[in-house]
C-alpha cells in the first residue's frame, strides 16, 4: 500500500500558497483494508474515505470511462491494480496531476518530498500555463468552469490557458455539454471564482468562449455592449481588490442587466423592472442563494439614489433608509453605498482609459507636417480630443 498527497495541496505547496485542503490517493489497497484501518467510507460512486481523526479525504486509485452526458456520465474502476499514473491521468490540469508520497495512512509526512510528475505539471507551473492532462479533459464539461476558475485564481501570478486547452473548452461549449451540468455545480464554481482576487477574469473568459449562455443568458446578451462589459469587468476588478463580499460582487455583476449605462432611460420604472426580472431569472436558473439575488435586486432598485446621495433632500434620504431596510440593517446600507462607489469608480476609470488610448493613438504622423512650435502641441491636442469624441 502506498499513500500520496495529490492535487491542489501539491500545487499550492509548490506555488508557496496556503494549503486549504489535503487530498490523498491510496494505491494497492482495498475497501476492506481502509475500513479495517478505521476510515469511514463516503460516496456510493467510488471509494472515498474520511480519515478517522483529521477527516481528510483518502481515495482509492481509480480510472474513469465516459458512458453518458455531463459530468456524472462516468463508470468508475477502483482496485489495487490501478496505478498512481493511471489515477493522475484522469485529472483535469497538469498542475493538478502531481503527487508526493507520504509515510502512511496515519502519518502524512512526506517520505522524501520528491514530486511525482508524469504529465509535465512542474514545467507548466514554471511557465505559468494551465494545460489539460489528456484528451479525457473533453469528457467532463465541468472542467470548462474549473479551468477558468483556476485562471481567475492564479491570474495575478501571470497564468494563462494553453491554446490547445482553450480549443477543447470551446469545443465542449459548442457541443452543448454544459447544459448537462447541474445548477448547483454551476453556482459552486462561479461563486468560488467570483470571490477570487480577479473575479472579472472568470466571467470575461466564459463570455469569450460562449459558456455563459446556458445559465446566464441575459448577462451574455448585455455584454454584447462593450461599454457595459468593460465597465462591469472593471467594477469586479475593484471589488476583488477591495475584498467585497459575495453579495456585493454579485450585485455589481448584475448591474450589467440594468439601465444604469443609459442616461436617458436610467430612471425608467419599466427598465428597472426588466433588470429585476432578469436578475431573478438568473437567480432561479443558476440556483443563486436568495440573499445574493435580493441584495442585487435592491441595488438595482436604489442605484440611482445611492449615486446621488449629496443631492437628495431630507425626505428622499428618509425614504431611502426605509427602502433599503437600513433602520434594521445599517451594514446593508454601507454595503450598498460601497457598491455604488465602486460602480462610479469603474465608470470613471473606463472613461479615462478611453481618453488615455486616444492620447496615445495620435502622434506626429497624424497632424500636418509643416506645423512648428506651439502649433504642434495645439494640433496634437485637438486631434486627440476629436479621436476621443469619436470613441464615446
Amino acid at each position: 500500500m502506498q499513500i500520496y498527497l495529490v492535487g491542489g495541496a501539491v500545487r499550492d505547496r509548490l506555488l508557496k500558497r496556503p494549503i486549504k485542503d489535503k487530498d490523498f490517493v491510496v494505491v494497492g489497497a482495498t475497501v476492506a483494508e481502509m475500513i479495517d484501518a478505521g476510515f469511514q467510507q463516503v460516496g456510493a460512486d467510488f471509494p472515498v474515505f474520511l480519515h478517522p481523526t483529521s477527516h481528510e479525504e483518502y481515495a482509492l486509485a481509480r480510472t474513469e470511462r465516459k458512458q453518458g452526458s455531463g459530468y456524472k456520465g462516468f463508470s468508475v474502476h477502483a482496485s489495487p491494480d490501478v496505478s498512481l499514473e493511471d489515477d493522475l491521468r484522469r485529472r483535469d490540469l497538469t498542475i493538478n496531476a502531481m503527487a508526493i508520497e507520504v509515510t502512511s495512512l496515519t502519518d502524512d509526512t512526506p517520505i522524501d518530498g520528491q514530486v511525482i510528475d508524469y504529465y509535465g505539471g512542474l514545467q507548466d507551473l514554471k511557465s505559468k500555463t494551465l494545460r489539460h492532462v489528456s484528451s479525457a479533459f473533453s469528457e467532463d464539461p465541468l472542467r470548462v468552469l474549473r479551468t477558468v476558475r483556476f485562471y481567475s485564481r492564479y491570474y495575478d501570478l501571470g497564468f494563462t490557458i494553453a491554446d490547445d486547452t482553450l480549443t477543447l473548452m470551446r469545443q465542449l461549449v459548442d457541443t452543448g455539454e454544459l447544459a448537462h451540468l447541474s445548477a448547483e455545480r454551476i453556482w459552486q464554481e462561479s461563486s468560488r471564482a467570483t470571490m477570487q482576487l480577479s473575479p472579472q477574469v472568470y466571467w470575461q473568459k466564459l463570455f469569450e468562449i460562449g459558456a455563459i449562455i446556458e445559465y446566464f443568458a441575459p448577462l451574455h446578451h448585455a455584454w454584447d455592449n462593450i461599454q457595459i462589459r468593460e465597465t462591469v469587468q472593471t467594477a469586479l476588478y475593484f471589488a476583488g481588490q477591495m475584498r467585497l463580499n459575495l453579495s456585493q460582487r454579485w450585485a455589481l455583476l448584475m448591474t450589467s442587466l440594468s439601465s444604469l449605462f443609459n442616461s436617458e432611460n436610467s430612471e425608467s420604472t419599466s427598465n428597472v423592472s426588466t433588470a429585476i426580472k432578469n436578475i431573478n431569472a438568473i437567480g432561479n436558473k443558476a440556483k443563486v442563494p436568495k440573499a445574493h439575488t435580493q441584495f442585487a435586486t435592491l441595488f438595482a432598485q436604489q442605484a440611482e439614489k445611492l449615486s446621488t446621495i449629496n443631492s437628495l433632500n431630507a425626505a428622499e434620504k428618509i425614504d431611502l433608509i426605509q427602502a433599503c431596510g437600513a433602520h434594521k440593517e445599517p451594514d446593508k446600507l454601507s454595503q450598498l453605498l460601497v457598491c455604488s462607489y465602486v460602480l462610479q469608480l469603474a465608470t470613471q476609470h473606463r472613461q479615462m482609459m478611453l481618453a488615455l488610448n486616444s492620447f496615445h493613438a495620435i502622434g506626429m504622423n497624424d497632424i500636418a507636417p509643416d506645423l512648428k512650435g506651439p502649433a504642434i502641441g495645439a494640433a496634437l491636442r485637438q486631434s486627440r480630443i476629436e479621436h476621443l469624441q469619436a470613441q464615446q
